[in-house]
């Protein structure tokens, strides 16, 4: 096959890897539909996938991973930095050169009997100011059709590099060779102890082994644009941050953007694709886990979704908490670990109804019956809890027009968010730029069932929703929050806390879903000064419940969603202190002062 790009440098480590890694051949990829389908066609061959019924659901398939790799294996992710301390205390360090002999002994002859596929990508629409080249050599056809979907991959962006063009280079291999006759595993991965997924943020390079699935092979998604992207953003004066980006208009035409970042399990893509409430308000979509910023000509912050499809936990989506994300994936999609059903079509637990036909292949690849219990009588789970979806984002029927504007959209709002079932009101809205940083520096949620090791805590911290993704230390991370509101001065967002999550016993008090654009109104009507606002020890509160207005929503439990409990603030802010000083020196001043700022006002 004929090399499609004269790079001397891409062409170089082309060459250099596949003397490492020892592939059977090498072929370029240029992100066609030919290329796609004769993928797709191999892997249905070895039975790695699974054609879905034409009718229901055309184009799509489903693929069923190793049990040993079903999510991000954050205990295998590295942040190797010359220092420890660059890497902070939040990320997992090993000495990049000792990293780096562990992992070439690791990649020698690790393709053997496999094609070693060469991904030119594009992260944001290519050519933009704000996009990224990146290229991903691996030895998963499973890697190259999700990348198909999730980037953009294509010449386009071979031509955008040209003869001296800089990419980040990303090395993945599933670690598995293949001896000559040797049967190929459905899914080949290699066991947890080999697995890595290392960063070198210094040197803007990416090199993953023994994992096929998610963020540990699709080295485009938090690899590159949030752990890599948010180093190399810092030192270039922009930001790479875990936040959804959305469009609300008003009844006028009014355009305002909104960036939002919650932790996990806290309503990220449901916000991106809300279906307003509010009459003549209309919300569409941008970008539902990524957001790219960066200072533009006139002052303003531009963002960026640099994702090209939306990588969606699949339980728990339904008609009733995300129909836009259902009819995004209703053709042209990749599943994973979810339930084949007997007419070849998908499902997953709390879709919204039975399992069609009663049963299927659950996400092991095993007949299922839905109800069917385990030995010691528990229910045995179909889909995976981390089982997937991957969909184009341009098949999402609120997706906003603009959504691939080079230039990006000016951001006029930043949310942060968790989940509280109680202390934290539903709304209240930063001072200014510092508190704000403030704000989403100690977001924070109460322990899942997903973080059952953290022991006694009643509080888990997630600055930014960024632990598992920041690519250096995160007390440098706050400083360039704080930098970049230096840079923007009066021109930067205005920035608000929610929490849809308060509880009375058993109920949640705020209904949520379409009914979160009221709060969501009310922030856009403080960026216009349409609205008054409270002084509280915590920020500026909404004045009355005019936010619930044409809603059936009891007076009390609105005084109870927006009742500041200074005792119970004070016992929030006592953890927060603690936590934050894990950072040491690296704690930037001006948060020690909006602590200590806060702490007087609460008295």
């Amino acid at each position: 096959m004929s090399v499609p790009t004269k790079n001397k440098k891409l062409i170089a480590w082309v060459d250099e890897i596949a003397a490492m890694t020892t592939p059977e051949e090498i072929i370029w990829c240029d992100g066609s539909v030919e290329e796609y389908d004769r993928l797709m066609a191999q892997m249905v061959e070895t039975g790695m996938a699974i054609k879905l019924n034409e009718k229901k659901r055309p184009n799509s398939y489903a693929f069923n991973s190793d049990p040993s790799d079903v999510a991000r294996v954050e205990s295998r992710t590295y942040i190797a930095t010359k220092t420890k301390e660059d890497a902070g205390p939040t990320n997992n360090w090993i000495d990049p050169e000792e990293l780096k002999v562990t992992m070439r002994g690791l990649y020698k002859g690790c393709m053997k009997g496999r094609p070693m596929y060469v991904i030119p990508f594009s992260m944001g629409p290519i050519g933009s100011d704000i996009a990224q080249i990146g290229v991903e050599l691996t030895d998963s056809p499973y890697v190259v059709v999700n990348m198909h979907t999730m980037a953009r991959v294509s010449n386009k962006v071979l031509e955008v590099l040209g003869d001296d063009g800089e990419f980040i280079p990303c090395l993945h291999s599933v670690g598995s060779p293949l001896e000559p006759g040797q049967k190929d595993s459905r899914w080949p991965c290699a066991p947890v102890e080999k697995k890595y997924i290392a960063h070198f943020p210094e040197e803007n390079l990416i090199w993953s082994f023994g994992s096929g699935y998610g963020g540990n092979a699709l080295l485009g998604k938090k690899c590159l644009a949030l752990r890599i992207a948010s180093a190399k953003g810092r030192r270039e004066g922009w930001m790479a941050e875990h936040m959804l980006i959305l469009r609300f208009t008003n009844p006028e035409g009014k355009k305002y953007h909104i960036a939002a970042a919650f932790p996990s399990a806290c309503g990220k893509t449901n916000l991106a694709m809300l279906q307003s409430t509010v009459p003549g308000w209309k919300v569409e979509t941008i970008g539902d886990d990524i957001a790219w910023m960066k200072p533009g000509k006139d002052g303003r912050l531009y963002a960026i979704n640099p994702e090209a499809g939306f990588f969606g936990v699949a339980p728990g989506t339904s008609e009733q908490s995300n129909p836009m994300a259902l009819a995004s994936c209703s053709r042209d999609a990749i599943f994973t670990n979810v339930v084949v059903t007997e007419d070849k079509d998908v499902w997953w637990e709390d879709m919204g109804y039975d399992c069609p036909g009663g049963g299927g292949i659950d996400w092991k690849n095993n007949p299922w019956k839905q109800g069917q219990k385990d030995a010691d009588g528990n229910e045995v789970k179909g889909a995976h809890p981390n089982s997937r979806f991957t969909a184009k984002a341009e098949l999402c029927p609120v997706i906003c027009p603009d959504w691939e504007d080079p230039a990006g959209v000016p951001i006029d709002i930043f949310v942060f968010g968790g989940k509280r079932t109680s202390v934290m009101p539903l709304v209240h809205e930063a001072y200014d730029w510092e508190q704000g940083v403030y704000m989403g520096a100690t977001a924070s949620s109460e322990p899942t069932a997903a973080a059952l090791d953290l022991g006694n805590v009643s509080l888990r911290f997630d600055p930014f929703a960024m632990t598992p993704f920041m690519g250096y230390n995160g007390g440098d991370y706050m400083q360039n929050w704080f930098d970049m509101g230096e840079k923007l001065g009066d021109k930067a967002p205005k920035i608000f806390y929610v929490n849809w999550f308060q509880k009375d016993g058993k109920r949640f008090i705020w209904p949520g879903f379409g009914e979160n654009s009221r709060v969501l109104k009310w922030m856009c009507d403080r960026v216009e000064g349409k609205v008054e606002a409270i002084d509280t020890p915590i920020g500026r509160m909404p004045v009355d419940n005019g936010l619930t207005e044409g809603m059936d929503f009891p007076a009390e439990d609105w005084e109870r969603l927006m009742k500041v409990d200074k005792d119970a603030f004070r016992k929030t802010v006592l953890e927060a202190e603690e936590y934050l000083s894990k950072f040491g020196d690296r704690l930037p001043k001006k948060m020690t002062e909006q602590l200590e700022k806060l702490k007087a006002r609460l008295g």
